[in-house]
């Protein structure tokens, strides 16, 4: 979108200037819709509910579900509540995982656990949640079943990050197991509940759904490697967050295989909590490493995979924004 898309707002680039201002005057409605949603007589439950929508965010969900919408009718009523729904439900999912995380911050600013406490931030997100299956009982049943369904992925994607692969299980893969349902999940059908209420036809629905889950395993991959990457806060949190932590992600797995024995003080390093020093000299072993090209490549197959199956749709504006967002989730790792 152009420089007058609000802050906070992901700019799409390379995208029809007529469509870019009809997704920036939705995502402004739906801006709207979802601070109101979240208001409550208690002024601490307001405040609370309202920490992370005021934090920012791109509204990337909402965006897909309009979007999606595009190959059908976009002005369909129930579209702009259909994507709050769907930001909501992602919200809610940020206050337990920083519960579960033990989160300093969120979005750059302090997480709600870390300003008033893990009890407050997770009944927030109960709050939040509450307030989108509210929304969601006017959007009719295949909307409920719908974010039903995708809410127990994400609920299935935070106990198998929790317990950890199962004996006889490459690790490799239970951790792309749990970006496919904690996070591809509801990027998947943000697309689906666009089709769904923009009346898209239904093999479009079902591609735009299978191009966004494999956006979605994108989307997380690109944060993971720019975990590394970055030599700034830009992601929202301290670069190395998840080194710190003993969190293994894809370019750390692919570090770990190596045999050279140069990479001998790495391997060590990778996969338990580290102090700020260690942390520090795993980046700076890590960042050079081929594992980072590894990662990029494997990223980058994913975006592939999202744009193979966009450009069998029509040619239209939306699947030309569908494609730069697959360019963006890519750029971002860089």
């Amino acid at each position: 979108m152009s420089g007058a898309v609000p802050s906070g707002f992901l700019a799409l680039p390379r995208v029809d200037p007529t469509l870019a201002r009809e997704i920036q005057d939705d995502l402004e409605k739906v801006e709207e819709l979802l601070r109101e949603s979240v208001r409550s007589s208690d002024p601490l439950l307001t405040e609370a509910a309202s920490h992370l929508l005021e934090a920012g965010g791109k509204r990337f969900r909402a965006m897909l579900v309009l979007l999606a919408a595009r190959f059908g009718d976009p002005k369909v009523p129930d579209l702009i509540p259909a994507a709050a729904v769907v930001e909501l439900t992602h919200v809610a999912t940020l206050y337990h995982d920083d519960v579960m995380d033990e989160a300093e911050l969120r979005r750059g600013k302090p997480s709600a656990n870390q300003r008033w406490g893990n009890s407050v931030a997770i009944l927030t997100g109960d709050y939040v949640f509450a307030k989108a299956s509210m929304m969601l009982a006017d959007l009719g049943t295949e909307a409920v079943r719908l974010q039903a369904e995708t809410f127990a992925r994400l609920v299935q994607g935070q106990i198998l990050e929790t317990s950890g692969p199962r004996e006889g299980v490459d690790p490799l893969d239970h951790y792309l197991d749990v970006i496919d349902d904690k996070t591809a999940s509801l990027i998947a059908s943000s697309a689906e509940f666009g089709g769904m209420f923009g009346k898209v036809d239904p093999e479009t629905v079902s591609t735009l759904t299978r191009a966004c889950d494999a956006l979605g395993m994108a989307f997380q991959l690109a944060d993971d490697i720019l975990d590394v990457a970055s030599e700034s806060a830009e992601s929202g949190k301290t670069p190395g967050t998840d080194l710190r932590e003993g969190v293994l992600t894809l370019p750390m797995f692919y570090a770990l295989r190596s045999q050279d024995p140069a990479d001998e003080r790495l391997r060590s390093l990778l996969g338990r909590p580290l102090d700020d020093a260690e942390a520090e000299e795993a980046l700076t072993l890590l960042r050079p490493h081929p594992a980072m090209t590894e990662a990029d490549e494997t990223l980058q197959g994913w975006a592939d995979k999202a744009r193979a199956e966009l450009r069998t749709l029509p040619d239209i504006p939306a699947r030309d924004a569908f494609l730069a967002l697959c360019d963006y989730v890519v750029e971002r790792s860089g």
